[in-house]
């Protein structure tokens, strides 16, 4: 299975069709359906249904469009890599991580570095514990922002000093947005979101069940979320009350949302990791050695 053949099926994945796809490729339409039904005798499965107007991807293509996405990507970032290595500091550094206000330390540390290393370019990817650590695994992110609890007994890490505040968006007009904090009592009848990330470290971690003691059992999720600001929409709708970071949601003066910290105070710490023994290309070396440089200069910083 050649590379070349994978992204000719992720544009015609992509296009969702034959004719789109060839015009894009600079390709005839025979060449390139002739390349995709090579595909699927080597597969062995039916990757297309085909109709005169457009295609859809059966369940194996669903698969293999997954697969083949980091492959390819993973192909691309071997390929910068190599390419940037004989030549002055440059090239990409992939960083995953959940919505936190810690990618504003990031921030700082990519603003200071475009000074002297404006080749370096950035990518990030947004998502939970889960997301980030499975593309970690596979070589498609160099590092990954994690908000504790998270396991990184696999990894080397660095602990960020900053916290992470929890606490309930809210709309301004809801009942609870008279209080100045938000115990488990407020919590019972009202509908919650919920992050899924929060739900899992609950069953696993107990950080959340034990801030709700013996009220947990009594909560009315109504809904989970991936990203805060998806959440904040289904607020804005009157859907529930969002569990979730402080600063991650607009609750500025001319936003209808606010946010209420929890009491007792929950906290989340935030670790950087990356895997054990990983083959840095030039640019991701310098940005860990500028971070490494910063944090491990104050005070309660981890270098493992």
């Amino acid at each position: 299975m050649e590379v070349r053949v994978l992204r000719y099926f992720l544009t015609v994945a992509r296009e969702g069709s034959i004719t789109a796809a060839a015009d894009f490729l600079h390709l005839t339409q025979p060449t390139l359906s002739r390349q995709l039904k090579d595909l699927e005798q080597a597969l062995g499965k039916k990757l297309f249904i085909r109709s005169s107007h457009n295609i859809i991807l059966t369940d194996e293509g669903m698969l293999l469009r997954k697969r083949a996405e980091e492959i390819v990507d993973m192909v691309d970032k071997l390929e910068a890599e190599f390419r940037y290595m004989e030549e002055t500091v440059s090239g990409d550094v992939y960083i995953g991580g959940g919505e936190t206000d810690a990618m504003k330390q990031i921030a700082r540390v990519v603003k200071d570095l475009q000074l002297c290393y404006p080749n370096i370019r950035y990518h990030l990817y947004s998502g939970n514990e889960d997301d980030v650590t499975e593309r970690l695994n596979k070589g498609l992110l160099d590092f990954g922002i994690l908000i504790q609890p998270a396991d990184v007994s696999k990894y080397n890490y660095i602990d960020f000093p900053a916290k992470d505040v929890w606490g309930v968006v809210m709309r301004k007009d809801s009942s609870l947005a008279c209080k100045d904090v938000i115990h488990p009592a407020d919590l019972i009848n009202v509908p919650l979101i919920c992050s899924r990330q929060a739900l899992k470290q609950t069953f696993s971690k107990n950080e959340f069940a034990h801030w709700f003691g013996d009220d947990f059992d009594k909560l009315n999720v109504v809904a989970t979320y991936n990203l805060a600001y998806n959440a904040a929409i289904m607020v804005e709708e009157g859907i529930g009350y969002a569990i979730t970071l402080d600063k991650i949601v607009n609750t500025s003066s001319d936003s209808n949302l606010c946010f209420r910290p929890l009491e007792p105070r929950l906290e989340s710490g935030l670790n950087m990791v990356w895997k054990k023994h990983q083959v840095f290309s030039a640019a991701a070396k310098t940005f860990l050695k500028q971070i490494q440089d910063i944090l491990g200069q104050l005070p309660g910083i981890k270098l493992s």
